[in-house]
């Protein structure tokens, strides 16, 4: 449990804290496993990690346990009637007797373990993230082995399969398929040249000699015969689809089904053929595809589906009505209007109503890392595909009105200049790739610019605007899977309407992050990933000072009474001297915030209070000190 929350003595005023429950609750799971008659699935990004057995006939979560480590999971297979569980933070492998319901951890394979799947000999062979290793256990003798990094320099093996002489590991950021002979683990690249741009191989399904690859970014998907590897077949998906998500080889009929993103769509590739076989909504990302004779069924985000081939259509059944109940998540973005505090997550965002002191969850097909109120609308920058959407303070009419491209796939942050009547966003690329964006969606217009590269060599972290003035926080890792290419970040004034750079400037040493930018009272601030300040002159870019205000990463926000932060530890407020650094007090101490990303912090309509996160409950913060 966190700690008590407190006011910070150094405020000096009768600070009130008032909880608000839960910020977000959800029910999100990512894989999915058949063993018997029942569908096990497990939730992902809640505390305690739940693993429940949705039984298809009676459509109810009829078994549910709970595992005692672990913040999720990407990885599930099974061995007779014993389900293994591959977690992340860390990387335990559990074995679920199904039949007894008894859960046991049996090995742990680092920090994330990506990818698990069964030999025909009984063995479990796992794919690691961040060493980008394979790994063998035993059930047999309980013993490990361990393969090493399937490339050398590569983070993740996204996927893997196994047959009775050779693992194959999907790797990424730079996609690679590799062949590793089980018994004296010599490796090869089977992966053709020609797909050698592309970002992962991110999904595999093997069945007797049949393998299929789906590949990142460009919705490919390669059918190996694993006989003779060096000429696999390609299968496109149609109409922009970037992701293959689950993929399914029906071993008695050797057809092969795939669930794309970001349509959400099912195909079936039989023969030579890819058949549409339809959508059960616009976005579904599918986990599992399960394949029982002639019934066709999908494990989802939070639902089961079931396919009716005569009609085309879904039936689908929500998890946590079926009996796996949402649970508290790390929350992920923060915004306050007049009516409502929303929280995001994954595939959702919880409304709050301040009115009356209730909440809701609405469904997004995708997590909404920056929120954005303008008026009577919100704004949203979503992962992945930097996709951009709007909703109303309620909830409602939520509508994706168009995608960043450029490689672009993480809003990072986001912010409103209202005399152009603009929205900026700044993002981070793909996978492995190069260079972030400062996008200009301009509301009034609908126009959008994107600015790549504008600040070099590195993503953007941060924006803040003042007086049509963009000024960018950068980071000097682009994207997941690259190496810096700078020694230190560093942080750009841009002229929004002449498109250039009026400055750059790396203001404090071997900062590799500005995680938040904002002007306040003609002054811009900085912080960085380590806890430093920088206070800077906005039309020069001039160093004024400098000041520690803690060991990680910060986020600021204005509100009548001054500038105030967050560590995820504590609310802190930041106060001008006529001379030498600022002075930092803490307001409320005893957060111990569980956020996924960086800590969350936003101010009131009217700017009377804030609200941020503690444990991963929602809180506001009233009777805010008054900066002298």
């Amino acid at each position: 449990m966190s700690a008590p929350i407190t006011p910070g003595a150094a405020a000096g005023r009768a600070v009130t804290v008032a909880n608000l429950g839960p910020a977000s609750a959800v029910t999100s799971t990512s894989v999915a496993e058949q063993v018997g008659d029942r569908i096990w699935t497990v939730t992902s990004g809640v505390s305690p990690i739940q693993v429940g057995a949705f039984d298809p006939v009676t459509r109810t979560v009829d078994r549910l346990l709970t595992l005692p480590t672990g913040a999720g999971a990407w990885a599930m297979t099974h061995v007779g009637t014993d389900l293994y569980v591959g977690l992340y933070t860390p990387g335990d492998l559990y074995r679920i007797d199904t039949v007894s319901g008894s859960a046991t951890k049996v090995a742990r394979f680092g920090s994330f373990i990506w990818s698990i799947a069964a030999t025909p000999d009984g063995k479990i062979v796992a794919g690691t993230y961040p060493d980008g290793a394979v790994h063998e256990y035993d059930p047999a003798t309980g013993a490990t082995r361990a393969y090493g990094a399937a490339v050398p320099g590569e983070q993740y093996v996204r996927s893997i399969a196994a047959d009775a002489t050779t693992i194959y590991a999907g790797v990424g950021t730079k996609a690679h398929l590799i062949a590793i002979d089980r018994s004296g683990g010599e490796r090869r690249d089977v992966l053709p040249a020609a797909y050698a741009d592309r970002t992962f191989v991110a999904t595999l399904s093997l069945s007797g000699t049949r393998l299929a690859a789906g590949l990142s970014p460009t919705g490919t998907m390669l059918v190996f015969d694993t006989t003779d590897l060096s000429n696999p077949v390609e299968v496109q998906t149609p109409d922009g689809d970037q992701y293959v998500t689950a993929i399914t080889v029906d071993a008695p009929t050797g057809d092969v089904y795939l669930g794309t993103r970001p349509s959400g769509t099912l195909y079936r590739y039989a023969g030579s053929t890819l058949e549409r076989l339809g959508s059960p909504y616009d976005g579904a990302y599918f986990n599992r595809i399960l394949v029982d004779g002639p019934v066709i069924r999908a494990e989802l985000t939070s639902q089961v589906v079931e396919f009716d081939a005569g009609t085309g259509t879904f039936r689908g059944t929500d998890l946590g009505q079926a009996g796996l109940p949402p649970a508290p998540e790390q929350p992920m973005g923060i915004a306050a209007t007049a009516t409502s505090v929303l929280v995001s997550g994954k595939a959702g965002i919880q409304v709050h109503d301040l009115a009356a002191g209730t909440s809701a969850r609405i469904f997004l097909p995708g997590e909404a890392k920056t929120l954005t109120p303008v008026g009577r609308d919100v704004y949203l920058g979503v992962y992945t595909l930097a996709r951009l959407w709007s909703m109303k303070p309620d909830g409602s009419g939520l509508d994706e009105f168009g995608r960043i491209g450029n490689e672009q796939t993480r809003p990072t942050d986001a912010t409103y200049d209202a005399r152009s009547r603009t929205w900026l966003i700044a993002t981070e690329p793909d996978y492995g790739k190069y260079d972030g964006t400062l996008t200009e969606q301009h509301l009034d217009t609908g126009e959008r610019e994107v600015h790549r590269g504008v600040v070099p060599q590195q993503s953007v972290r941060s924006v803040a605007t003042h007086d049509g003035i963009a000024y960018l926080g950068g980071a000097t890792r682009n994207s997941l899977g690259t190496d810096p290419i700078l020694p230190e970040a560093t942080i750009v004034a841009f002229d929004q309407a002449r498109n250039r750079t009026l400055w750059e400037v790396a203001p404090l040493p071997d900062a590799q992050s500005y995680s938040d930018v904002i002007v306040h009272r003609g002054l811009l601030y900085a912080t960085t990933d380590d806890g430093q300040l920088a206070v800077l002159e906005p039309r020069t870019g001039e160093v004024l000072s400098t000041a520690v205000i803690g060991t990680g990463q910060n986020t600021l926000t204005i509100a009548r009474a001054g500038l105030f932060g967050t560590d995820g530890k504590r609310v802190f407020q930041i106060v001008p001297r006529r001379s030498g650094p600022p002075a930092v007090t803490t307001v409320v101490d005893g957060l111990a915030s569980q956020i996924y990303g960086f800590p969350l912090i936003t101010t009131s309509h009217i700017g009377d209070a804030l609200y941020t996160i503690k444990g991963r409950d929602l809180v506001r913060i009233g009777n805010l000190p008054r900066a002298k």
